[in-house]
């Protein structure tokens, strides 16, 4: 994926490595010698959205004192990674979706059209479907962007990473910092694997942190973590399970049907949603919906 370079679109709830996830695409891929340049599109205004990314020219608006290159510019043959892009106001969204399409912008102030080779990787927290829906985002831009579609699901979902992780963070900040690297003992590392993880992998680092800074090369037990993560309730996925199967059994294709069904009413028939209640994607929603022959006449997107 990384080799075939081309527009990604990242989705996934706060925290969950949208950005290291798309510093590893563009390390592995063929741009990995040019820039990776980052952008956080959010509470961006018009001007500073369409400044930032497509540049200006002196005299542009009030206080443009001189040229700006904008980050389409500096990541030119390299990486631009847009974070919650779903937030870019409407008109700069227009000019990106001109950019994506033939490779020209226009400087703010500035009569010439440039090119560039940027490669675009793109994240948000939103359901994007949605935004197009109520009109707040591009359907033009959102296939645009969506050319190769990746969800990371969050921490909690994700049984085995979180020690993989924290070992990562703990030797990256332990060079970073200059400190000797802590070792996570075993009780420690069960709780870790135990907790919910609300703020997802950028919890975990910020927790990672914290311990290096206290405990350089020592060994981190279960008492020397945060209270909430000792006591916290087993992950999601990790504990027991919330169903029993029942003596007689159970006819597993009748439960799934009915499960998406309910899923499909709670959610007013929106398919996007009934696909999160379930855990499933929303094209694995709509292949189950087939293979059960279930009615989508008076379903929406």
């Amino acid at each position: 994926m990384a080799l075939a370079d081309v527009n990604v679109l990242i989705t996934g709830e706060t925290g969950t490595g949208k950005e290291l996830f798309a510093r590893a695409l563009h390390e592995t891929g063929p741009r990995r010698l040019r820039p990776f340049v980052s952008l956080n599109c959010a509470s961006l205004g018009e001007t500073l959205a369409d400044s930032l990314l497509f540049g200006h020219c002196r005299g542009a608006f009030t206080d443009a004192r001189r040229d700006h290159d904008g980050y389409v510019r500096q990541a030119h043959d390299g990486t631009l990674f847009l974070d919650e892009v779903a937030e870019l106001p409407r008109t700069v969204q227009a000019k990106l979706l001109r950019f994506l399409e033939s490779g020209e912008y226009q400087p703010l102030g500035c009569g010439a059209l440039h090119r560039s080779r940027t490669r675009i990787v793109a994240a948000t927290n939103r359901d994007l479907a949605e935004a197009v829906a109520v009109g707040d985002f591009r359907k033009d831009l959102y296939y645009r962007l969506n050319v190769i579609p990746l969800h990371l699901p969050p921490l909690r979902k994700r049984a085995g990473d979180v020690a993989l992780l924290a070992h990562a963070f703990l030797v990256e900040l332990a060079q970073h910092h200059g400190l000797p690297c802590p070792h996570l003992a075993q009780d420690a590392l069960h709780c870790l694997n135990r907790y919910d993880w609300p703020g997802n992998v950028r919890e975990l680092r910020n927790l990672c942190e914290r311990l290096l800074i206290l405990l350089q090369g020592r060994d981190i037990h279960a008492a020397n973590l945060p209270e909430e993560v000792r006591r916290g309730a087993p992950a999601k996925g990790l504990g027991a399970s919330p169903l029993t199967l029942p003596s007689e059994g159970i006819d597993l294709y009748r439960l799934e049907q009915d499960l998406i069904s309910q899923a499909l009413t709670s959610s007013g028939g929106n398919q996007t949603r009934a696909a999160r209640l379930l855990g499933l994607t929303r094209d694995t929603l709509l292949y189950r919906m087939k293979k059960y022959r279930l009615s989508g006449r008076s379903i929406t997107i």
